[in-house]
């Protein structure tokens, strides 16, 4: 019964997982790291090695699942897939009809998480300071970048996947972003729409190898600095606020591949300021709200795994 209880909770932190990663803004690292289980993500990527894999070209299939943590990594695999191709459809919708109350959820979700996790770190040191105020800044630069043109071939969609997946792990920098920043989030989109399988299968490709590269970096760091680590990807959290912002005007537009115009560069403004430069109402006490529930799911979230640790 507790097997079962685990991996259907594992399953459903995969859920939120996918449907963070579809938001361009929000990192499906952050979701791993509210819900506790990034560590274990890292170890059961890092766990694809050699040793492990000798075990797979000598068809001990059961050892090697066991080896590489493989009913975990199923259970969230299919808990992302589930919301990549369930919800991308329902999430567009919320970004386009009701972006405030949506970006003003994701921002007080990411704002408490970053404060819960940075409350476990047991000593606070100069370098643990730096590491916080580096990845802000570092965040908030890379949310600050505009989207470009790429070019179309599969090689670079290989790229774009390696690089993507890296951000995906990454708490605060949103894989999704990443891939608008490319040239490549509608791509891949389309191409879940249509179920184009060379395309996804190239793309899943560059996600593996960029993944079981960067997931032993981070891993590295975290067993030998770990407050530092900690200090840095709470940073990256705090500065992906300025992408989540809910209240912004589009300085610039740019024409899809679709011929329809896009949103290209935007600007954050307060809500006083909303109404007046853009006409539409700043909806405060539904983004309050909405901000607010957030700031409870999470607390929710993080009392739910302290008592499944102790029961």
């Amino acid at each position: 019964m507790d097997f079962i209880r685990k991996y259907v909770l594992t399953y459903l932190k995969g859920m939120a997982m996918g449907a963070a990663d579809i938001v361009p803004g929000v990192s499906g690292g952050s979701i791993a790291l509210i819900t506790g289980i990034y560590e274990e993500l890292l170890d059961s990527i890092n766990s694809f090695n050699g040793e492990n894999l000798r075990l797979l070209l000598k068809f001990e299939f059961k050892a090697f699942f066991k080896a590489v943590n493989g009913a975990f990594l199923l259970s969230l695999l299919l808990g992302i897939m589930t919301s990549i191709f369930s919800l991308s459809k329902l999430i567009t919708y919320l970004m386009a009809e009701h972006p405030i109350p949506l970006w003003s959820f994701f921002c007080g979700l990411i704002l408490i998480s970053a404060f819960l996790i940075l409350k476990d770190i047991e000593k606070w040191t100069v370098g643990v300071l730096l590491m916080l105020i580096i990845g802000t800044v570092a965040a908030y630069y890379i949310t600050d970048l505009p989207p470009t043109s790429s070019p179309d071939a599969l090689w670079f969609t290989f790229v774009a996947g390696a690089i993507a997946i890296c951000a995906m792990i990454l708490p605060g920098i949103s894989g999704s972003f990443i891939l608008l920043i490319l040239g490549k989030y509608e791509q891949v989109l389309q191409a879940v729409s249509e179920r184009d399988i060379v395309t996804l299968a190239v793309f899943a490709f560059g996600c593996v190898v960029g993944l079981l590269s960067f997931s032993r970096v981070i891993s590295w760091l975290l067993k030998r600095y770990y407050s530092i680590t900690i200090g840095l990807l709470s940073g990256f959290m705090l500065g992906s606020i300025n992408k989540l912002w809910p209240w912004k005007i589009v300085t610039a537009w740019r024409n899809s591949s679709s011929g329809e115009e896009k949103p290209f560069l935007t600007k954050n403004l307060f809500p006083s300021d909303y109404l007046e430069q853009t006409g539409f109402e700043p909806k405060l006490l539904l983004a309050i709200v909405a901000f607010l529930f957030g700031i409870v799911l999470v607390f929710g979230l993080d009392r739910l795994a302290a008592y499944l640790k102790k029961s």
